[in-house]
């Protein structure tokens, strides 16, 4: 496996460099890259078939900087000090274990303090340079698609947030025992957490705007299927935990063509060390699993990826609002539940039967997706209107 990006680098080239850049948090920040360039796309699309509209921004040109403007560039420069600067004065650290220094409590209170003011004194200073005697409101036109550097700090923010939350609901013993631990754990994340919390953010936000909820589902639906497929990447390369279970079956015949990891993987060099110590290994991650596994996260980037594709293939063809998202619920959904019956997870017991939090919103979302279908098909046969084009 590959923690880092040196890994990977060195791996491939057979050199030698050290780079404190974790694969996993590499891919997830190019999930948000590449499904920034669906959801712009999207967004172009609709308001160019006439489903959004741009909309009309009124702004106070003139004025001094606000409390909340001086209060959140001077965290953000706290942040930067904080983390960025004590990482660099703390680089062995650092380099030990970055994703746990990112998330720990650990960092310079010194550098956050010195950047914190400088950062906020910039933003008064900048403020004041182009204050007026008299504020002036001018108005501008914004176009949906300008939202997206807005949206995906938004989603990046509410979408962390709920990861961490769903993942301390899934282990409330560990988190009751140790909640701070829990809290600032470098791993510990759930996916649908962060979906969940993510779109109710990208929701409101373009709601208050004027957008209808069911374009506003229909655009997000395949960034999100391509942005789950990017992130796996980083989940199958650094091998974080998210593996299937023991496979100790052997390969069938019909897929003897496949390589042998692609069935069943020890994820060597594992960034979570899981497993036993690998012989003549050194360093920090010279674990392997016991017995081979389900590499679960490889299946989902083939599955999710080629589930994209097939609803970018489809999308120009759908008229009726909302059945591209219903259709994600239930594409989705199925892929879910499928992977969850070989992954590992916390099962609960309910009515007799064992399912796990992932299972749960799986089935409900095709549930909801099925109800979703028949409706939008009911309303469109009852009103003689299209559903596709």
């Amino acid at each position: 496996m590959f923690p880092t990006l040196a890994d990977l680098i060195n791996y491939l080239l057979h050199t030698h460099i050290t780079l404190p850049i974790q694969t996993l948090g590499l891919f997830m920040a190019l999930s948000f890259i590449f499904s920034f360039q669906v959801f712009v796309s999207e967004f172009k699309r609709k308001e160019k078939d006439g489903k959004i509209h741009s909309f009309a921004k009124q702004t106070i040109i003139g004025n001094p900087a606000s409390a909340l403007e001086l209060f959140v560039n001077g965290l953000l420069g706290f942040l930067f000090g904080f983390k960025i600067i004590g990482a660099a004065l703390a680089y062995k650290l650092f380099l030990y274990d970055p994703k746990t220094f990112i998330v720990s409590t650990r960092g310079n209170l010194v550098t956050g303090i010195i950047c914190g003011i400088a950062f906020g004194g910039w933003a008064w200073y900048d403020r004041q340079k182009q204050r007026l005697p008299k504020p002036v409101v001018v108005e501008k036109t914004v176009h949906p698609y300008q939202l997206m550097p807005y949206l995906t700090l938004c989603l990046g923010f509410w979408g962390f947030i709920g990861a961490k939350l769903f993942d301390m609901a899934e282990h409330l013993d560990r988190f009751k025992y140790d909640p701070w631990g829990v809290l600032f754990s470098a791993n510990g994340f759930s996916y649908y957490g962060g979906l969940v919390f993510g779109a109710l953010a990208y929701l409101y936000i373009c709601y208050k705007r004027g957008m209808k909820l069911s374009h506003l589902a229909d655009i997000g639906s395949p960034g999100m299927m391509l942005a789950y497929a990017i992130g796996r990447i980083g989940c199958q390369l650094s091998g974080d935990g998210d593996w299937g279970i023991v496979n100790m079956n052997p390969k069938p015949n019909w897929l003897q063509w496949l390589p042998d990891w692609m069935w069943s993987f020890k994820y060597p060099h594992n960034e979570i060390n899981a497993g036993v110590p690998i012989k003549g290994c050194v360093g920090n991650f010279c674990n392997e699993l016991i017995n081979g596994v389900y590499p679960t996260p490889f299946y989902e980037v083939v599955l999710c990826m080629l589930l994209f594709i097939f609803m970018w293939a489809i999308r120009r063809y759908i008229y009726a609002a909302g059945l591209m998202f219903y259709i994600y619920l239930i594409i989705s959904g199925v892929e879910r539940i499928f992977i969850e019956t070989i992954r590992i997870n916390i099962k609960y017991r309910f009515l007799g039967i064992n399912f796990s939090q992932a299972e749960w919103i799986s089935f409900a979302m095709l549930i909801g997706g099925f109800i979703g279908i028949g409706f939008v098909i009911y309303r469109k046969i009852k009103r003689n209107q299209r559903i596709f084009t």
